[in-house]
């Protein structure tokens, strides 16, 4: 089984090998624990050299196409400088294999279990940045080859036949004539949140959400995040993280919003989601270790697995069991004005709905290997979504702009799932775990059991 080796036990070994004092061997020579030590700083030396380039490289990159970097709070005169005189594509893809054979020799001689982590996660988001580079120059890849270049996990597709049992079920929980999708919309659009309410029943569920995240993680006493609501997105919500423990959420209002969207996107894009992931990066390996490759994200990396997949994770390990459905029945039901509904249909049929939800990644791979057609992939997701045409043109939407990203969601949910509950584990272990995966130089293949 592969362990995270949480940050505290590896600053403790360094620092009691610093205090030991540099030994001296009976020849006079340095001893073994002084050249530990300086093999540490050399090793460290090497690897902050690497994140510098692979900083600069990421920010060029970063001009070539928007929204490449989802987030950089670096110093700002990095920024202005590689947007100022950025190199072309192919000066930047052989830069980026150079750096990347860089690390690769680098790693081979670390010996300390973090640095070795520190250089696995670079090279990982080099062979990713090399990856975005050959397909912004029209390189395409099959579905399953490009999502696991980029996000560095291969993932395996169920056929959409095997989802039919689970259409089954929502027949039996939504009876009555008409196609079974329009039925569920139906059913659903009776837990719309008005406009006019939005903006409180949304602070109340990020609230919730980072109460229950607080209880188990420290946060910076000065974070914040500023809610806003827009409009022409391929997306239902986005986390801008501004740095300084600061982030702007986004919450797309172009379809009628449901209550289920509260707390889902209150846990994943703030707490313990995205905002918090990125405020314990900043916190614990940018500022508290220097490393500036933390400063950077690029969108495009296995970076997004582990950000996708914890945010995902986050909401059943904030709200387990009854729980959200509590939460949403007592509490935020009543600020958006939704009458509380006589029994637990409405969360039965929810979680039927997402044991459908790999089913979208089926749809994608079948769309994006030119498959099918947009129609099809536009029917099918309202087959297996179980949406109406608008939400699935937004779905088909979202697929053409982020292709095999789709992937972070499910999958990365699943793989963060198995790794925090592996061995049925105490809540509070759980919650250890979760802190260890959104606060260490985390990679997919770290979540797997070996």
């Amino acid at each position: 089984m592969t362990k995270l080796l949480p940050l505290s036990l590896v600053a403790a070994t360094i620092l009691a090998g610093c205090a030991a004092g540099p030994a001296k061997a009976p020849s006079g020579e340095p001893g073994v624990a002084a050249l530990d030590v300086r093999r540490t700083a050399a090793d460290a030396a090497a690897l902050d050299a690497i994140a510098a380039t692979y900083l600069r490289l990421s920010l060029e990159i970063g001009t070539h196409e928007p929204g490449y970097i989802d987030a950089y709070y670096g110093p700002a005169e990095l920024k202005a400088a590689a947007e100022a005189n950025p190199r072309e594509k192919a000066a930047l893809l052989a830069a980026t294999r150079a750096l990347l054979a860089e690390t690769d020799r680098t790693a081979r001689r670390l010996s300390n279990p973090l640095a070795r982590r520190r250089a696995a996660f670079l090279s990982a988001q080099l062979r990713a940045a090399e990856t975005r580079l050959m397909m912004m120059d029209g390189t395409r890849f099959a579905f399953v080859d490009e999502a696991e270049r980029l996000f560095g996990v291969r993932p395996q597709l169920k056929p959409l036949a095997s989802y039919d049992t689970e259409l089954a079920k929502i027949e039996a929980l939504v009876p009555g004539k008409g196609p079974l999708a329009d039925r569920v919309e139906a059913y659903l659009d009776a837990f719309t949140i008005p406009k006019d309410r939005l903006r409180p029943t949304f602070e109340a569920a990020i609230a919730h959400c980072r109460r229950r995240s607080l209880a188990h993680i420290p946060m910076p006493a000065e974070e914040s995040f500023r809610l806003e609501f827009v409009t022409d997105k391929s997306w239902s919500g986005y986390n801008y993280y501004q740095g300084g423990y600061h982030s702007l959420i986004q919450v797309n209002t172009d379809l009628p919003i449901r209550l289920s969207r509260a707390l889902d996107l209150g846990c994943h894009e703030g707490y313990p989601g995205h905002h918090l992931l990125n405020m314990k990066l900043e916190e614990k390996l940018v500022k508290e270790r220097g490393w500036a490759e933390f400063s950077v994200y690029p969108l495009y990396s296995p970076q997004s697995l582990i950000a996708e997949g914890s945010a995902n994770y986050g909401i059943d390990l904030s709200f387990p069991g009854e729980a959200k459905a509590a939460t949403e029945r007592d509490i935020l039901m009543p600020i958006a004005g939704i009458a509380v509904p006589a029994d637990d249909r409405y969360w039965q049929l929810l979680a039927a709905i997402k044991r459908a939800s790999g089913a979208r990644l089926t749809i994608a791979q079948q769309y994006l290997d030119g498959e099918i057609d947009r129609s099809t992939a536009v029917a099918l997701t309202q087959k297996y979504l179980l949406v109406s045409q608008p939400r699935a043109e937004q779905s088909v939407r979202f697929t053409e702009q982020y292709r095999s990203y789709v992937i972070n969601y499910g999958l990365g949910e699943a793989m963060v799932r198995a790794y925090v509950e592996r061995g049925r584990p105490s809540r509070d272990e759980m919650w250890r775990r979760m802190e260890r995966i959104v606060s260490e130089p985390t990679l997919p293949s770290d979540l797997m059991e070996r």
